[in-house]
């Protein structure tokens, strides 16, 4: 949950994949384009052999127009080809083949760093859905479902916004937005895809924490949380990754903190959390809100938040994490932490329905340290049991559409710690 700007060489001139059995450096520069090409431990390969075409097309050994770091200048994207098709070609490759193409040519390093080889990925439907997450206050870690690979981002700077593990992140866009609090000091760390690198987010209209939010495409929305004061917030805010702004939203019917967010039927919902009861004590809420994007107005759900099997037990509500939600193909989903269970939500009887179990390795601390994200058409689990000293985290996908929660081991790997947070970029 931290940034800095590293000195500007190639997208991803400092990503690595971590220590594993499939281990793969990731380590690119214009110069070393070649040895990246010819690496082989490059093992997928389709992924090796679409990037070869690309370095025939665009003369890699010189011709064309080289210059003198010994990329084309051509002006082309793909000499021989019109920019319609080798936009089409260029839309076909991976995400993560982008930083090899990115030096193939200068008119290719613009197309990818502008963003707008993203943009046209998410108008064509051509999306990939990696896994960020973070086990360690400073450093964070992307995971491919499909490659299997771990790849680390730069390490944040030190702030002493961040000095506790319990920030919340969102990725949105291109974009990795992480939140940092302390006392009354406030900071947004932004991490760019395009730059490999973090720098200062511009700050909300009225900064906040233990709020709810989600993404959809290039927007997000944030919802409710509490101030510097420790007021509980009814007003929301909307961010575009586009052009890094902030807007106000109508407020909330209830103010609440440590909710959580969805996007649904091209809805935003905030589920749960605490509120203010009589007295100005802290409630329980058991509600849910929907915003229409379009008529801009906020509609109560009586309801909507998923029940824990701990409920009722005497556990501070302030103790519990906020619910665990998923959204797949517009069905809402939520993990119960307590109960092992996982609940998908009937929208016409507004009631939940118990569809399996959690993974068996899904430990958690009252639900704290156990991610349950949507990425792509899966749902993805993030955590592990603790060992004094020791432990591991795993990451199991489960197919919604192909039935009834089978969870299937994508990755592992040792951590002494829990997922501290945990978001998915779609892009």
């Amino acid at each position: 949950m931290f940034e800095g700007r590293p000195r500007d060489s190639c997208l991803v001139s400092t990503l690595f994949t971590m220590p594993t059995h499939q281990e793969t450096k990731w380590s690119f520069s214009i110069s070393a384009k070649r040895a990246f090409l010819n690496n082989e431990d490059e093992t997928d390969p389709h992924r090796r052999k679409k990037i070869h075409k690309l370095a025939e097309f665009s003369n890699l050994d010189g011709g064309g127009g080289d210059g003198g770091d010994g990329s084309s200048d051509s002006g082309s994207l793909i000499p021989g080809m019109n920019k319609d098709d080798s936009i089409s070609c260029l839309l076909r490759c991976s995400r993560a083949d982008y930083c090899p193409i990115a030096s193939v040519s200068r008119s290719l390093r613009a197309l990818v760093r502008s963003g707008e080889i993203y943009r046209l990925r998410r108008l064509q439907g051509t999306l990939e859905h990696w896994v960020y997450f973070s086990c360690h206050l400073n450093e964070w870690e992307a995971f491919d479902p499909r490659s299997k690979r771990w790849m680390r981002l730069p390490s944040m700077p030190q702030n002493e916004c961040f000095r506790y593990a319990d920030k919340e992140s969102l990725a949105v866009g291109t974009d990795l937005l992480v939140f940092g609090w302390e006392v009354s000091s406030y900071v947004i760390y932004r991490y760019s895809l395009l730059t490999n690198s973090w720098s200062t987010g511009k700050s909300m209209n009225m900064p906040r924490c233990l709020f709810g939010s989600a993404s959809y495409g290039e927007i997000a929305v944030l919802a409710g949380g509490c101030d510097s004061n420790g007021r509980i917030l009814d007003t929301a805010e909307m961010f575009n990754s586009e052009d890094q702004t902030w807007s106000v939203l109508p407020a909330m019917n209830k103010r609440r903190k440590m909710c959580s967010g969805v996007f649904m039927d091209g809805k935003f919902y905030v589920i749960g959390g605490i509120g203010v009861g009589e007295g100005n004590e802290p409630k329980v809420l058991t509600c849910g809100e929907e915003f229409d994007m379009k008529t801009r107005v906020w509609r109560e759900i009586p309801d909507m938040s998923p029940p824990r099997s701990n409920q009722g037990n005497g556990m501070s509500a302030a103790a519990m994490a906020p619910p665990l939600v998923a959204v797949v193909n517009d069905q809402l989903y939520a993990a119960d932490h307590a109960g092992m269970a996982v609940r998908r939500y009937d929208k016409e009887s507004r009631v939940w329905v118990q569809v399996g179990s959690l993974p068996e390795q899904a430990g958690s601390m009252n639900g704290w340290g156990l991610a349950f994200r949507a990425c792509g058409d899966q749902v993805i689990v993030i955590g592990g049991p603790k060992a004094p000293g020791e432990g591991f985290i795993e990451l199991n996908s489960w197919v919604p559409s192909h039935g009834a929660p089978q969870w299937h081991l994508l990755g592992k790997k040792q951590s002494v710690n829990f997922v501290y947070n945990c978001t998915v970029m779609s892009c």
